[in-house]
Order: structure tokens, then sequence, then C-alpha cells
């Protein structure tokens, strides 16, 4: 009779490892407490946690793609976000298309030409659920509703942004509503690069989610507190109501299909 050693695997076959995991819902817990923060700091250490917020959501979101779909998925999707990201901007500023004209200030870190490094990542940021949430709802028009879901996250992003002096813009004609100092051009900016953006990453990134371990909850999570804390944070402590009502009504709607979904769709 021989007698066999069994040593467990670390991870069944095609899951993430614990460790990628642990490191994944470390960032996103200290991003969201960092977005806390934000309206209770000032000086120095608020510019600290703008920008540590934004690098550490981008990580929580690269490292769900890993675990939701693969490490294919989660490479491909960062290199063409930042790619993206960065070129869209540098033409934004330097052109003043498509988003309208605006410069970035030196609050943001250090800069490659006209664009501070930490920008891209915060189009890795946005960009990952919402192509989650496209993917899930959008069917044949992903890039439709990923692209007007960008935008609607952007219209809580910009003002902030404005307003604690990141980046200005020159408003000539219509502005958005309830944000006088920010041109509407920005908003058709980012709708339009919100499609092709999700275009590039529907065809060019794998769908299929992983059999183990491929749970959307950390997509999840970021979708729902963008819309909570953006409501939350412009109607008490930033006194601007307008922007949390009217973008909270806007995220909210465009959410509200997927959330449905997620409740009462397949697993």
């Amino acid at each position: 009779m021989s007698i066999r050693h069994y040593t467990p695997r670390r991870r069944a076959r095609g899951g993430a490892s614990p460790l990628l995991i642990k490191v994944m819902n470390t960032s996103l817990a200290s991003t969201i407490l960092m977005q806390i923060l934000y309206p209770l700091v000032h000086g120095g250490l608020l510019g600290v946690i703008t920008i540590a917020s934004v690098y550490s959501a981008a990580l929580a979101m690269f490292l769900h793609g890993i675990a939701a779909f693969g490490a294919r998925y989660g490479w491909t999707m960062l290199s063409i976000t930042l790619l993206f990201g960065y070129f869209i901007e540098q033409i934004g500023v330097t052109t003043s298309w498509p988003f309208g004209e605006y410069s970035y200030s030196d609050t943001l870190g250090p800069k490659i030409f006209s664009v501070p490094l930490v920008v891209p990542f915060a189009w890795v940021m946005i960009a990952h659920p919402c192509l989650v949430a496209a993917r899930r709802i959008g069917k044949s028009w992903v890039f439709l509703y990923g692209g007007v879901l960008m935008m609607a996250w952007d219209l809580f992003l910009d003002p902030l942004m404005v307003s604690a002096g990141r980046w200005s813009w020159v408003v000539k004609g219509s502005h958005v509503p309830f944000q006088p100092e920010i041109p509407i051009s920005n908003t058709f900016g980012w709708l339009l690069s919100g499609m092709a953006l999700m275009t590039i990453l529907h065809f060019l990134t794998p769908r299929e989610r992983r059999k183990v371990g491929g749970s959307l909850v950390a997509a999840d999570v970021m979708l729902f507190w963008t819309l909570f804390s953006g409501v939350v944070g412009n109607l008490f402590f930033f006194g601007r109501p307008g922007i949390a009502l009217f973008s909270g009504a806007i995220l909210g709607v465009l959410l509200a299909p997927y959330f449905f979904n997620r409740w009462v769709g397949r697993p």
C-alpha cells in the first residue's frame, strides 16, 4: 500500500490568485476611504489624496479586470485605455477638440508634455466599470451605452476638479446645466471619445468571465459609489445641489437597468 501526499493547489484552474483579490479589495477600499476624506481635508493633503485616489482606483479596476476576465483582458484594457486617454487628452489640450479649450494646472503632478501623468489612469478608473456595465446591458449597443455612461460619470468629475483648480476651461457659448464653468462641448467630447474607446475595448478585449473568481462586485461597487458619493458630496459638502440632482438623475437612470439586471438577471 502506498501513501500519497496531497498538496492543495493555490487556486482553482482559471481562477484569480487570492493575493490579487486581496490587493484589489485593498485598493478599492483605499479609494473609497480617500474619497470620503476628500471634502474634509485641505491644502497639500487634498492634492495628495486627489492623485492617490485615482491611482488606487485604476489599480483596483485593472486587477478586477484580471480577476474577472483574465490577464489578457486586464493588460489589453490597461494598455489601450492609457494610450487612448493620453492621446485624446493631448489632442484636446493642443487643439481644443473634442472637449473645448482647457488647460491643466501643475497641481496634478508631473506632466508628459501638456497632460499630467495621472490623467490617463483616470480613464482606466472610468472605462473598465463602464465597459462591464455596457456589455451586460448594451448587447449590440455597447459603444453607445458605455459612451453615455462615461459622459455621465464626467458630469460629477469635471466640476469637482475645476472647483479644486486642477484644470480650467474657456467657456464660449452654452455651458453644462448647473456648471457654468464647464462648456457643453466637454459633454459632447466625452460622449464621442467614450463611444470610441468603448468600441475599441469591446472588440479587442476578451468577453467571457472566468469560471472561478469572475465576480463583478468590484465594478458594481465602483459604479454605485460614484453615483452615491457624487450626489451626497454635492448635496451636503460642496454646496451644489443642482449638480447632485441633475448629474445624479442622469447617472442614476443609466445605471438602473444594469443594477436591476445584476439583481434579477443571469449569474
